[in-house]
């Protein structure tokens, strides 16, 4: 008995661990590489791009025609309010008109009066070194003259007013006898110069002022013979003196000369002033 329950045991130990079956392998996939292609035949080392994946067109979604009439329902706005539009006021933008203008005008007078005063500073400037030259002409003439006149004489002075001295004027000339009495400027004091045409009146300047020269002053005359612009102090003159140049231009404004219809709308010339000491 014992035995036979030993024998038993055993023998269902080994049907239940010794032989039961392994667990199956895997299953594997078996068959042949087969090269991607497109077409039955070919030719060529080179596998070729992939080509392009086209998406196919699908047709446009069907429209409902209620949906449709329902979305442009809510899309519609019949009651838009248009921008509003600022009303300009005429007599506003008239007058901003107005002060543009004004402000182009005024710019474009700064601008001419700036010129202006530059061409008069250069011609001041080359009279000033004009009137040197001639100064320094006029001592070595009248140095020369003096000299030659008066060789072997023992005149120590020479004038009317009683003293010692030489009476007169630095500037002045050796042959006038003019030693400081005169009366001033005069008709003889005046010279003017406008391509023939006559005169009317040129007024002396209103002069009482220990200074002398010459000032020659350019004028615009025009037809009717009004002169319309002096300039003092142009080539020929032999003094810068402020005051004088002044008095010179206004006694200028004031000349008037012959109507002459056929001449330039504005005719230019020249009057001479010369201012002697008294």
């Amino acid at each position: 008995m014992g035995t036979t329950i030993i024998h038993v045991v055993v023998l269902a130990l080994l049907l239940i661990l010794g032989f039961s079956p392994p667990p199956p392998p895997p299953e594997l996939e078996e068959g042949i590489l087969v090269n991607f292609g497109t077409d039955e035949t070919g030719a060529g080392l080179i596998e070729p791009s992939a080509p392009a994946l086209q998406e196919e067109a699908s047709p446009p979604p069907a429209v409902n025609p209620v949906n449709s009439q329902e979305e442009d329902a809510l899309l519609t706005q019949n009651n838009e309010e248009a921008p509003e539009v600022k009303k300009v006021d005429p007599e506003v933008e008239r007058k901003r008109l107005e002060k543009v203008e004004a402000d182009r005008q005024l710019r474009e007078q700064l601008e001419a009066e700036r010129i202006r005063k530059a061409q008069e500073e250069a011609e001041r400037k080359r009279i000033e070194a004009e009137q040197k030259r001639q100064a320094d002409i006029m001592n070595r003439t009248r140095d020369a003259l003096a000299n030659s006149r008066n060789t072997g004489t023992t005149s120590t002075g020479e004038g009317d007013a009683g003293g010692a001295g030489n009476q007169g004027v630095p500037t002045g000339s050796v042959d006038s006898k003019v030693r400081g009495d005169g009366s001033g400027l005069g008709d003889k004091g005046i010279s003017y110069d406008l391509q023939g045409r006559g005169f009317q009146s040129l007024p002396a300047p209103k002069y009482d002022y220990q200074g002398e020269g010459r000032v020659v002053v350019e004028v615009s005359v025009d037809r009717s013979g009004r002169v319309t612009q002096a300039i003092p102090g142009i080539k020929g003159s032999t003094t810068l003196d402020e005051y004088l140049l002044k008095v010179a231009k206004d006694a200028a404004l004031l000349a008037r000369f012959d109507p002459k219809p056929d001449a330039p709308l504005t005719q230019k010339g020249s009057i001479t002033y010369n201012f002697i000491l008294k």
